[in-house]
C-alpha cells in the first residue's frame, strides 16, 4: 500500500513539473525585431528633438529681447 501511494505521489509530482510541449522541429525561430541599440537610437532622437525645441525657444526669446531694446 505504501509503495502504491509513493509511486502515485512521484507520478503526480512529475506530471506537475512537466512543461509545455516543445515546438515542432520544422519551424524556424522567429527573427527578433529589435536590437540592443534600438533604445539608444530612440533616446538619441528624443534628445535631438528636445534640443531643437530649446533652440527654437531661445531664438524666439532673442527676437523678443531685440524688439524690446529698440
Amino acid at each position: 500500500m505504501k509503495t502504491i501511494a509513493l509511486s502515485l505521489l512521484c507520478l503526480s509530482a512529475l506530471a506537475g513539473c512537466s512543461g509545455s510541449p516543445a515546438p515542432p522541429p520544422g519551424d524556424p525561430p522567429q527573427p527578433q525585431a529589435s536590437s540592443p541599440f534600438d533604445t539608444l537610437k530612440a533616446n538619441e532622437q528624443r534628445v535631438r528633438d528636445v534640443q531643437k525645441t530649446v533652440d527654437k525657444h531661445a531664438a524666439e526669446q532673442r527676437k523678443r529681447i531685440d524688439a524690446a531694446t529698440q
